[in-house]
């Protein structure tokens, strides 16, 4: 099943199941959030009409209590960074407040020089669990979405801690749409972006240094994972600071992330007024 998260003709946030171009509203469940469960997902009635997806204001496809992003995760980033392979996953935050949804645009701080582009396969959790074995994480998944980790280069280089760099309001698209695992596998799809059309970044993911297993069994190793909450998983070679010459978001530009059989996450880029 497919979801996508929008507000109604009267500004609320809504839920709806999405059956080829049509969102039918869901009666029970107003928002991925904490209180969200896979069974609560799916056994939510919903209305039968439907409304076109076409026109709809579409939202970041969770409200996560938290966010855990995954830094150097495929060999190719790590090779255009120069840094050794890690051993242990690379961590850092962001915030529900940093969270737009397809279609809203990406917004340039007056303060940064170089915001970079990032595709990233995001996992958004179903239910919640501490010290996960590994063997047990595809039980805690709700689903998968795409997200465009976007990045202030200039800031995340200040410190030897990334958050400055990363924790921008109004910055990190999420969406369009939360695939559950039934549709899925997340070890063998595709993953690309492209920049005004061009591509900038291709891989698949299986080429992943740790995998979905390995990351749901680390975080929740040191906190609890709740429902709601998403894991970016990291994003291949091609980013903009590493090219030769460098290339970051202007005002003007569309990105679109393309991940196999979830669909395309496409904003636009906006100077902040």
């Amino acid at each position: 099943m497919r979801f996508v998260a929008y507000r109604d003709e009267d500004g609320a946030e809504a839920l709806g199941r999405l059956d080829g171009d049509r969102v039918h509203r869901l009666h029970d469940v107003r928002r991925i959030d904490h209180e969200v469960t896979s069974e609560s997902l799916r056994d939510a009635s919903a209305d039968g009409a439907g409304t076109p997806l076409d026109g709809l204001e579409l939202l970041p496809v969770a409200r996560p209590g938290k966010i855990f992003c995954v830094g150097l995760n495929y060999r190719s980033h790590i090779a255009e960074t120069g840094r050794e392979l890690p051993t242990y996953p690379v961590l850092f935050p962001k915030f529900a407040s940093n969270l737009i949804g397809h279609g809203a645009a990406i917004t340039l701080p007056p303060e940064s020089e170089q915001v970079d582009y990032e595709a990233e396969l995001a996992v958004v959790i179903g239910r919640g669990g501490r010290r996960i074995a590994r063997e047990d994480a595809f039980d805690h998944v709700l689903g998968y979405t795409i997200c465009n980790d976007v990045t202030m280069r200039d800031f995340q280089y200040k410190t030897h801690q990334w958050t400055q760099g990363k924790a921008w309001d109004d910055s990190t698209p999420l969406g369009p749409v939360l695939v559950t695992p039934d549709e899925l596998d997340p070890g063998r799809l595709a993953i690309s972006l492209r920049l005004n059309g061009e591509e900038m970044q291709s891989s698949t993911t299986d080429l992943l240094i740790f995998d979905i297993p390995e990351l749901i069994a680390v975080t929740s190793q040191f906190t609890r994972l709740e429902p709601g909450d998403v894991i970016l998983t990291g994003t291949p070679g091609g980013v903009g600071f590493r090219r030769d010459p460098q290339v970051f978001l202007a005002d003007g530009d569309v990105v679109e992330v393309e991940i196999e059989g979830i669909g395309v996450l496409r904003n636009p880029v906006r100077a902040e007024a």
